[in-house]
């Protein structure tokens, strides 16, 4: 099985759950950022998982990205923005693959980094695009937890993103 797990991340929280699922999954699983994810790798997968992190209680919009650059001072390091946005990355999808049935052969799954407070996420947004563009989600969306606002993960949160790889992987055999 070939899986890409794609992220936009600021502050290396995402990326690093990102490399963890892909460990999860296995073998033929690659973690890429929205900049290394070309419209021929995600083509060319069986298994799309895509993440973000919550940035005011949603997936982040470009205008909010561009605030962060407007604020550096704010932040303990500067934010990396070298990569497209998940929006921007969603909005140029290909569209899943039909079988021979003529359905949509690829599937997803979203996931997120987040407060654990948050009243809102990243995920809805995520599946709805994915979903429109043909990839069907085998599981529910994953939250991850940072312990400050622009992290640390939480203890343990990597160990469980590598289980809900796994669990991706089996869901996909």
């Amino acid at each position: 099985m070939k899986a890409v797990v794609v992220y936009e991340s600021h502050w290396g929280n995402t990326a690093a759950v990102a490399h963890a699922v892909a460990e999860g999954i296995g073998p033929g699983a690659q973690a890429l950022s929205t900049a290394q994810a070309s419209a021929a790798v995600v083509s060319a997968a069986d298994l799309i998982v895509a993440g973000a992190p919550v940035l005011g209680f949603s997936l982040p919009t470009d205008s909010m990205l561009k605030g962060l650059t407007a604020n550096p001072g704010g932040h303990p390091t500067p934010p990396d923005l070298s990569h497209p946005s998940m929006r921007t990355w969603l909005d140029a999808l290909p569209r899943g693959i039909a079988g021979s049935t003529g359905r949509p052969t690829a599937r997803s799954a979203a996931f997120e980094t987040r407060i654990s407070w948050s009243p809102g996420g990243a995920t809805t947004t995520i599946e709805r695009e994915l979903d429109s563009a043909g990839y069907r989600p085998i599981a529910k969306a994953a939250r991850f937890i940072v312990s400050g606002k622009y992290g640390p993960l939480r203890a343990g949160e990597l160990e469980r993103a590598r289980l809900w790889g796994a669990e991706l992987a089996q869901l996909m055999r």
